[in-house]
């Protein structure tokens, strides 16, 4: 495979997962109730997105993402980043339901939304 074809695949993940973090029933149905048949949960969403994400941001342009595609990606990055550092992902103090319900995680679930709308991803849709 050529590394086009590659990074174009590894982008394609990266988007299914900010699927999930914009994705409010997702999120209830399985990381909340733990119904499959995903296998999935906050922390492995979150992790997943730093663990991709980071590659892919540095080199953001072999992988054809766009400057204003750019920025918001980097919105999020920040929003997720801060929220990872205030409250953890597995928090002592809250529960994943307590922590989907916070205005700092509907603010990350509206960043989401809005880059799947820049990559035009209808075909992430879960």
């Amino acid at each position: 495979m050529t590394n086009k074809i590659i990074r174009r695949q590894i982008l394609e993940g990266f988007l299914k997962n900010i699927v999930r973090l914009s994705d409010e029933k997702y999120q209830e149905r399985v990381w909340v109730r733990a119904e499959g048949p995903e296998c999935n949960d906050i922390d492995d969403a979150v992790c997943d997105f730093f663990d991709d994400g980071n590659p892919i941001l540095e080199k953001y342009k072999e992988y054809e993402i766009s400057e204003s595609q750019y920025k918001l990606l980097m919105t999020l990055y920040s929003k997720l980043r801060t929220f990872t550092d205030t409250f953890g992902v597995y928090s002592a103090t809250k529960s994943t339901e307590q922590l989907i319900k916070l205005q700092q995680w509907q603010e990350i679930k509206e960043i989401s939304k809005r880059v799947i709308i820049t990559f035009d991803s209808k075909i992430y849709k879960l």
